[in-house]
């Protein structure tokens, strides 16, 4: 079956076609959270709400592209997820600056394969989120600038402003970084 035919069905309250659904794009969700800077324990907490959101709202989908409506939906649960994690700690103390330390280990071991990609991932996370989220669309998510641009009501031409930006910032990054292993090594 399609994906449109299971969207269909969906529509429709089948929900083995709904489960379908759910099953192919989980994991697609799930890494898109993690690569937003999610903490470990809150990524299957917003998959979740993710596909509660999906269900609820689904009868309102009519885009061309379901992948873009999801990603959309990841992105707004994870700045709620986040705008409540920041309230909730400004009531107990003070923010600490970086408070997204290696806490997941599971995770990161799944997704990162070895210290080159969790160098890039570090250097990904302290971009602005701004810059961060067209990033991780375009090169992990093969999102093309027009999508990327609907997934972040953004114009086009910021799409690719934003991007380019990124890019040279996380260059920027990359560059110290490895100038710093060379003076650890060398």
């Amino acid at each position: 079956m399609t994906e449109d035919e299971l969207i269909k069905k969906a529509k429709q309250g089948n929900m083995n076609a709904f489960g379908q659904l759910v099953e192919i794009h989980y994991p697609i969700v799930e890494k898109f959270a993690y690569q937003l800077g999610n903490r470990h324990e809150e990524i299957e907490d917003i998959t979740q709400e993710v596909f509660i959101r999906v269900y609820r709202f689904l009868d309102q989908f009519s885009q061309a592209k379901f992948s873009t409506w999801l990603y959309k939906i990841t992105l707004n649960v994870t700045r709620d997820f986040a705008r409540k994690r920041q309230s909730n700690l400004r009531k107990v103390f003070k923010i600490q600056q970086d408070v997204r330390n290696h806490d997941y280990p599971e995770i990161e071991a799944k997704v990162l394969r070895n210290e080159e990609d969790r160098i890039l991932h570090i250097a990904i996370q302290k971009l602005d989120e701004k810059y961060r989220i067209p990033i991780v669309l375009y090169y992990f998510h093969d999102k093309k600038y027009d999508e990327i641009a609907e997934i972040m009501s953004i114009s086009l031409s910021t799409v690719k402003t934003r991007l380019l930006r990124g890019k040279t910032m996380l260059k920027k990054m990359l560059e110290e970084l490895s100038r710093k292993e060379g003076d650890i090594h060398g």
